[in-house]
């Protein structure tokens, strides 16, 4: 089972679901269309959601989907992402999508800066 939490969405609202979840979605823009940017304050809330599902014992994944791409792969991993999704950063890649995928990975493999 799986929950997203729009970037409006208080990571609150989890509380009632927490025993349930195999998956948070965290969207990082408003759903709508591809190739939002990403909201800055969704890396703080990817942080809290790792937290909250820590401190109640849930192996639930984290997922992110919204504006995903190698300037910030890396640090929604160190916030405790270990799902991300990609559109517009792999497909729109002027490289082609081959290029895109290896530039997210090159980023998320890179040591972190924290």
């Amino acid at each position: 089972a799986g929950v997203a939490i729009n970037p409006g969405t208080p990571v609150g609202s989890l509380d009632a679901v927490l025993g349930a979840v195999d998956i948070v979605l965290v969207m990082s823009v408003n759903p709508g269309f591809g190739g939002q940017k990403f909201i800055a304050s969704s890396l703080d809330k990817v942080g809290r959601v790792r937290r909250l599902l820590d401190r109640a014992g849930s192996r639930a994944d984290i997922a992110v989907d919204g504006g995903v791409g190698p300037v910030n792969a890396r640090q929604l991993v160190d916030a405790g992402a270990n799902i991300l999704i990609a559109g517009s950063s792999v497909f729109s890649n002027p490289l082609g999508i081959g290029a895109g995928v290896a530039a997210l990975r090159r980023s998320v493999t890179a040591e972190s800066t924290n």
